[in-house]
């Protein structure tokens, strides 16, 4: 039996949970199909999030027992072992259990209004006249067609949709891997690690993010190489994370791609969006989609309603989306871009040097009024009235242009 919706979304993601969420807030008739019969089941993200944007959201403050900590700042590791480490007087960013944190979004999504189908694997969209009119889900063997007016992709990055609408696909995808472990030793409960080098996260970088219990969650991701056989060089050899990780037992393993190339130039078509991973709504330097993604996913929402009030599902309305998405994250986006593709040109040798640079110039000092880890455009702005971050950005410039003569 066919049936329709204002709104179609494709994945109970946090994203795809969010635009529900905005939708049924506006009133819409809004179905979520996912394909698992758990929201937040596998996890493949830290869930590492910066207060300010979740209170931005309308998410802050979390329940507790969503929270698994909280931080007031960062240690940063070159190849060598060099820190440099920044200590905040508030706490600026947050580790969330992320099958909580979906279910909590899930859960007021329907309490909005929002109907959720679990168990339910979409398989193709439903093309009428070069407009999506819905799709084809399989409910558990069962083959429907489920109509809709729009359709929302909030799959993921391994979105099929994006390509079945005639839209690019995210760039510059990293392998990337998740680790939950016990037994960590002398960690700071109340600051994340992040770890530098080619020969550990070639492209990227590593991160621990303690837990409580003596429990954290380590990654990477990585250009080239294997992630697990990374992760383990990690834990055994680097100078740093060694003395942590050394003894520390794997409790769970996931592997994921991480899309780093910016937002794709198009995330609409006729009757059809895409949000969060789907449309590399991503942080190029971190590899964070949570929050931009969500941002998105509300500015989608506002678009499909509007579209419904006009009835107008024209690409050329859709657009609007694009635009205003755009607006809001192009600076930072463009800043993020340049800061990765500088970070991608540094040998290990100068990623050294650039760590003790920064320890010696005390830029800790510096970043002490930084409270926003997502729109980082912004945040550079905001430091570069001290000589200390002038004499670093100098250092990084010249590092890149002789990595690129």
């Amino acid at each position: 039996m066919n049936e329709t919706s204002d709104i179609l979304v494709v994945g109970g993601g946090p994203c795809g949970s969010f635009t529900a969420l905005k939708l049924a807030k506006h009133g819409r008739s809004v179905t979520v199909f996912e394909e698992h019969d758990q929201i937040g089941v596998p996890s493949h993200c830290a869930g590492h999030l910066s207060l300010k944007s979740l209170k931005q959201l309308g998410l802050h403050p979390l329940p507790k027992e969503i929270v698994e900590n909280t931080f007031y700042g960062a240690n940063f590791y070159s190849p060598r072992g060099n820190e440099f480490s920044i200590h905040l007087s508030q706490p600026v960013t947050c580790a969330v259990n992320r099958e909580k944190f979906d279910k909590y979004i899930y859960e007021k999504a329907k309490d909005a209004g929002a109907h959720y189908h679990l168990n339910s694997k979409v398989e193709a969209l439903t093309v009428e006249k070069g407009f999506t009119r819905g799709a084809i889900v399989n409910q558990e063997g069962t083959r429907e067609n489920k109509l809709a007016r729009i359709v929302v992709d909030a799959e993921g990055i391994s979105s099929r949709f994006t390509r079945e609408a005639g839209l690019p696909w995210p760039q510059k995808i990293l392998k990337g891997v998740e680790a939950e472990v016990e037994n960590v030793q002398d960690a700071e409960s109340d600051k994340v690690d992040v770890y530098l080098g080619n020969g550990y996260a070639p492209g990227f970088y590593a991160w621990l993010i303690p837990k409580k219990d003596r429990r954290a969650k380590i990654g990477l991701a990585a250009r080239t190489g294997n992630p697990k056989d990374l992760l383990q060089k990690l834990m055994l050899k680097h100078p740093a994370a060694s003395r942590k990780l050394r003894s520390a037992r794997i409790l769970r393993t996931t592997y994921h791609p991480i899309t780093l190339g910016g937002p794709t130039r198009q995330a609409y078509s006729n009757g059809f969006l895409a949000v969060g991973d789907a449309a590399s709504q991503v942080k190029p330097t971190t590899g964070g989609g949570v929050i931009f993604g969500m941002t998105c996913a509300r500015i989608a929402a506002e678009v499909a309603s509007e579209a419904l009030d006009k009835n107008d599902f024209s690409k050329q309305f859709f657009a609007e989306y694009q635009n205003r998405c755009r607006e809001l994250l192009s600076f930072d986006m463009r800043i993020m871009l340049r800061a990765r593709k500088t970070l991608d040109a540094l040998s290990d040798q100068r990623i050294d040097e650039a760590i003790a640079l920064c320890a010696k110039l005390r830029l800790d000092k510096t970043l002490q009024n930084v409270r926003d880890i997502d729109f980082q455009g912004q945040s550079l702005l905001h430091v570069l009235r001290s000589p200390r971050m002038l004499t670093a950005l100098a250092y990084f410039f010249f590092a890149y242009l002789s990595a690129n003569p």
